[in-house]
Parts: C-alpha cells; structure tokens; sequence
C-alpha cells in the first residue's frame, strides 16, 4: 500500500490554486509596513500597524461563515466546483486592495475597502482550506495521502514566498518612497491575474471517487448542518488540534517580519530575507514530515510539535527579539519552523480523516475556520497588543499556553493514518487483510 502511485496531476492542480489564494492571503500581512500609511492619519507606527493588523484579523472572522458555505458547496456540488469558486472569489478581492484609493484622497473609505476585500479574502479562503485539503486526500491513495496532503503547506508556503520574493525585488528596484506611495499595489495586481489563470486549470480537474460514490448513493444531507452536528467530538476535536498549531504557524511566518523589524530592530530588508530563507527550508520540509507520517502515524508529530512549542516558544521568540544580522535570525526561525513542520505537514490530512465523505469538507471547514478566527487570526493583533503595552512577552508565553491545550488533544486523539475513506477503499483494504 506504502508503494501506491501520487496522482500528480491531482495534487499540482490543487495544489497551484491554493498557492495563488495563500499568496493573496499572506501578501497583506507581508506588504503591511509599507501601505499602512496610505491608508490612516500620520501617528505613532505600531499604532498604524495595529490598524492594519485588525483589518487582517477580521478576514480571519469571516472564514466560519466561509467555511460553512463553501463547506457546504464543496460536499454538494463537488470538491472542484468549490475549489473554482474559491479561487474567483480571490481573485475579485486582491483587485479591491489594488485599487483601494488613500486615506489622503478619501479619508477611511481606502480602509473601509480594505475591510471588503479582507472580508471577501476570509469569505474564500474559509472554503479554500477544507476544499484543497478534502480533494488532495481524497484523491490520493491510502498510504501515501500524508504525503500528498502537505502539499498543501507546500502551496501555501510557496505563496507567501512568492509575495516575500517579490517584496524582496521591489525593495531593491524602488526608492522606499516609491514603495510605499504605490508599489505595495504592485503584488495585489498580480495576485489577481494569476488567480485568473488558474481558475482555468481548476475547471480541468477531476472529481474524487470518493465524491462521485457518495452522491451516486446519498442524494441526502450532504453538507448540511445536521449531518456535521451527527460527528460533533470530531468537530470539537478539529478545533482543539488546530489551537495550538495555527498561533503558532502565523507567529513564525506572518508575524515574524514585522517582529524582526519592529522588535529586534533588524533592518525590513534584513527581515524580509530571513523570512524567505526559513520559509523556503520549511517548505522543502513539509512533504518528508508527511511522508514520515505514513510510516509511523499522524499523532507521533502532532505529539512532537506540541512539546516543541510549548517548551520552545519563550526562549526562541526571546533569542529571537536580540538577534543582530542575518545569521542569528535564520538559525533561530528555523528552529521554530522545524518545530511547527509536526503541524503544518499533516494537519490536513487528519482533519480529512475524521470525517465521512458526505460531510467531510464542511467537517473540515467549519472548526477549523472557527479555530482560526479566535486564535490564527488574532495572533499577529494580540503580539502587538501586548507590544504595545509594554509586556511582549506575554505575548510568547500565550502561545506556550496553546500548544500546551492542543498538546492534550494530540496525546489523546486517536490515531487516522490508515482509516478508509470511501467504500472502494474500504473493500481494497479488506482484501488485502485477507490474502495477508
């Protein structure tokens, strides 16, 4: 079973999708330093940043109402049909930013387009994640969906590479006065052409067997509210997991530029390259960590990441706060990226494996968008907050604190690895048992 085939194309066609709606996502966050200004009265700058980082925590609330809709979408009309959707609905916000006019022009109207796009962004990507993840391991044979799942992080991670890639060319190519009056437009107009093109490539995907055998014999309650409340401890379980691994994901990727720059006052250019650098490694890191996890379970690096992170956090983030070049601040991201890799390489592909095919992409959605609204979302705001006030390490004690909750769940989850997930797969299983 370990020897099964990855459908490549499966796995690319999902996979670039959700690069383009993660880059849209995360190019906000990483272009955040230059257009916060545009768009609030002259004051303090952690104050402007503050502003503009609530505005990137509302996208986050908007993902439970996402996730339930495209959820929904994605379990009734197929995993494609939603992961078109997604990407269109992406491709129509990154053009709002593009074109959202300035506070000097017209005062907070620019901000008030920004809390649109950031609201239709959160829309998107609330279906986008349960989507992208439903089809990757549902498409993927049993013994190998671990692997082909984290493309997901892959993707992922490659978006906001591709947003820092092009933060990095525009840094060196423009004057920072340029950048910041209209170059910080430059990366949403590309978002929103390359959402274009693969909302093409999207329509020639396949459907999963595991859909197409689900709505040949259930026509019913597909995607609905109540088929979902029918598996709540699962529900209960996505959010529990997803706690710990979501602040900490967003502290080392989103959040970490602006901590370089703002914190440990390395130069944005500095800060930019380090996060490029740790985010490419991570990258590459993601589909081994998930391969491993065929071998040897999910919960084993679920189980790892949760002790890392609860016990790595405050002395990583406070090295991190004194680094003074280059090389101190890549080593030390590293070590918080290995860490959170036990999360981020598997976690969708476990989520997947909680529920039945008929409300799997909404199972994944709902929770997991509700996890992410009280904790991913608000991390970058809540470390700034605490900045802010005198007490940042308050902020890394409070992500200490979280792993250490989902730590409990993953000690005591039950392990998914080789859990069959439709009736085709089911009957291969079982005759393979038996010639054994």
């Amino acid at each position: 079973m370990s020897k099964a085939r990855v459908p490549w194309k499966a796995v690319i066609g999902g996979s670039i999708g959700n690069m383009v709606e993660w880059y849209d996502w995360f190019v906000y966050s990483s272009f955040a330093v230059y257009f916060a200004a545009s768009f609030f009265p002259e004051g303090n700058d952690t104050a402007k940043l503050l502003n503009t980082a609530a505005i990137f925590a509302v996208g986050f609330f908007m993902r439970p109402l996402g996730g339930w809709l495209l959820g929904r979408y994605a379990d009734r009309k197929g995993r494609k049909a939603a992961l078109t959707l997604t990407v269109t609905l992406m491709s129509a916000s990154a053009l709002l930013i593009a074109i959202a006019p300035t506070y000097e022009a017209v005062g907070y109207f620019g901000a008030l387009v920004l809390v649109v796009a950031r609201l239709l962004q959160g829309l998107s990507v609330g279906g986008e994640y349960a989507a992208s993840a439903t089809y990757l391991t549902e498409a993927t044979p049993r013994g190998r969906r671990g692997f082909a799942s984290s493309f997901q992080y892959v993707s992922m991670t490659a978006g906001q590479l591709v947003g820092l890639g092009l933060q990095i060319i525009l840094q060196n190519t423009m004057s920072k006065e340029a950048l910041s009056s209209y170059g910080w437009r430059i990366p949403f107009i590309v978002g929103a052409a390359a959402a274009a093109v693969v909302f093409y490539l999207r329509r020639n995907l396949l459907e999963t067997e595991a859909y197409d055998e689900e709505e040949r014999e259930s026509g019913k309650g597909r995607g609905t509210i109540r088929a979902l409340l029918s598996h709540k401890k699962e529900a209960l379980l996505v959010i529990a997991l997803t706690m710990g691994g979501t602040v900490a994901y967003y502290t080392y990727t989103t959040y970490l530029t602006k901590y370089l720059s703002n914190s440990a006052g390395l130069p944005k250019e500095t800060a930019t390259l380090v996060s490029f650098c740790a985010l490419f490694i991570f990258m590459c890191l993601q589909p081994l960590a998930g391969g491993l996890s065929d071998r040897i379970g999910r919960r084993p690096l679920l189980i790892t990441f949760g002790i890392g992170s609860m016990l790595g956090t405050v002395p990583l983030m406070t090295a991190l706060g004194g680094v003074d070049g280059f090389g101190g601040g890549l080593v030390l991201s590293l070590i918080g990226l290995v860490i959170v890799t036990g999360y981020t390489s598997i976690n969708a592909v476990v989520k997947a494996e909680l529920f039945p095919t008929n409300v799997r992409a909404l199972g994944v959605a709902l929770p997991y968008a509700i996890a992410n609204a009280l904790f991913g979302g608000t991390a970058e705001y809540v470390a700034l907050w605490f900045k802010d006030n005198g007490i940042e390490s308050g902020f890394f004690w409070y992500v200490s604190g979280c792993a250490a909750i989902s730590l409990v769940v993953y000690l005591t989850m039950r392990e998914t690895r080789d859990v069959a997930l439709s009736r085709t797969e089911q009957v291969m299983g079982e005759s393979v048992a038996t010639r054994v």
